[in-house]
C-alpha cells in the first residue's frame, strides 16, 4: 500500500501567502518563506506554492520567492501561476522546484503539457484543475480557470483524461465550491477522478479537521490531500493530523 500524502499549499499573492473562501476576499497572512519552512519542520510530506494572481495578471511567477523557498525546504515542491510556456516550466525548475503545476494555460493550449511531460518527465508536471459543481456537464462539474473567474466549458473528468494521456504524472483536483469552507472536501467529485485515472489525484479544497483527510483518503480513494487553512489559522499542526490518521489505520509517513 503506498503511503497517503500531506500537501500543504501556499497561496501567494504580492510576495504574501494569503488565504480566501471560495477564490474570494482574501486576507494577507504571512511570509511564504517563514512558512515553509515551518510547516517542513512540522513534517509536511510535500508544498505546493501558487502564485495565485499570475495567470489573472498575464506575468511571470515570482522566481525570487521561489528561489527562497527551495533554499529552505529539503522535500518535493510544486509550483504553479503564470506557467504558460517551456521557458516557464524551466525557469521554475532551475529555481529549485520539483514539480510544475499548470492549470489556466494547459486549458488554452493543452500542447504544454505534452511538451513538459516529453522534455522534464511526466512525474515534473502536475495539472491543478479547478472545478465547480455544474449541472449542464456530463460529470456534473465544469473546469474554470483563471483563479474562477472564467468558465472554460470543458467537463472536469473529460479534461482529467486528457490531461492524463498527455503525459501528466498528477492531478489537483481543487474544489472553489469547498475552497476555505473547512467543511470537507468533494469526495464525490475526487472519487470520481481517482477511480477513473491511474495516476495520482491530489483532493484540494475544504480541510478543516483531520478526519476530513481520513474521508478523501478513503472514500475519496485521494493519493494525497491538499490542506491549508486548518494550518495557517494554527487549528492543527502536522504532527496533529499525522498521528491522528495513523491512528484510524492508514499507512502514513511518520518520523518522530
Amino acid at each position: 500500500m503506498l503511503q497517503k500524502r500531506i500537501v500543504v499549499c501556499l497561496d501567494v499573492r504580492d510576495g504574501k501567502t494569503t488565504k480566501g473562501v471560495k477564490f474570494k476576499n482574501n486576507v494577507d497572512i504571512g511570509d511564504p518563506v517563514d512558512m515553509a519552512a515551518e510547516y517542513y519542520r512540522q513534517g509536511v510530506d510535500e508544498l505546493v506554492f501558487y502564485d495565485i494572481t499570475a495567470s489573472a495578471e498575464k506575468r511571470d511567477i515570482m522566481i525570487d520567492v521561489v528561489r527562497r523557498v527551495a533554499e529552505t525546504i529539503f522535500i518535493p515542491f510544486s509550483v504553479g501561476g503564470g506557467i504558460a510556456s517551456l521557458d516557464n516550466i524551466s525557469a521554475v525548475i532551475m529555481a529549485g522546484a520539483e514539480k510544475v503545476s499548470v492549470n489556466s494555460a494547459a486549458v488554452r493550449n493543452p500542447d504544454i503539457i505534452t511538451a513538459g511531460a516529453h522534455k522534464y518527465g511526466s512525474q515534473c508536471i502536475v495539472v491543478a484543475v479547478d472545478i465547480e459543481a455544474d449541472s449542464s456537464m456530463p460529470s456534473g462539474y465544469g473546469v474554470v480557470i483563471d483563479g474562477g473567474r472564467l468558465k472554460s466549458g470543458r467537463d472536469m473528468l473529460a479534461w482529467c483524461k486528457e490531461v492524463e494521456n498527455r503525459g501528466a504524472g498528477e492531478i489537483v483536483l481543487n474544489s472553489i465550491d469547498a475552497d476555505g469552507t473547512q467543511d470537507g472536501y468533494d469526495i464525490r467529485a475526487t472519487r470520481l477522478v481517482s477511480r477513473t485515472l491511474s495516476i495520482p489525484v491530489v483532493a484540494s479544497g475544504g480541510a478543516g479537521q483531520p478526519e476530513h483527510l481520513f474521508k478523501v483518503f478513503t472514500e475519496g480513494c485521494a493519493d494525497a490531500a491538499l490542506v491549508a487553512s486548518m494550518l495557517h489559522y494554527r487549528d492543527y499542526t502536522i504532527s496533529d493530523i499525522k498521528r491522528e490518521i495513523a491512528s484510524s489505520g492508514l499507512f502514513i509517513r511518520m518520523d518522530w
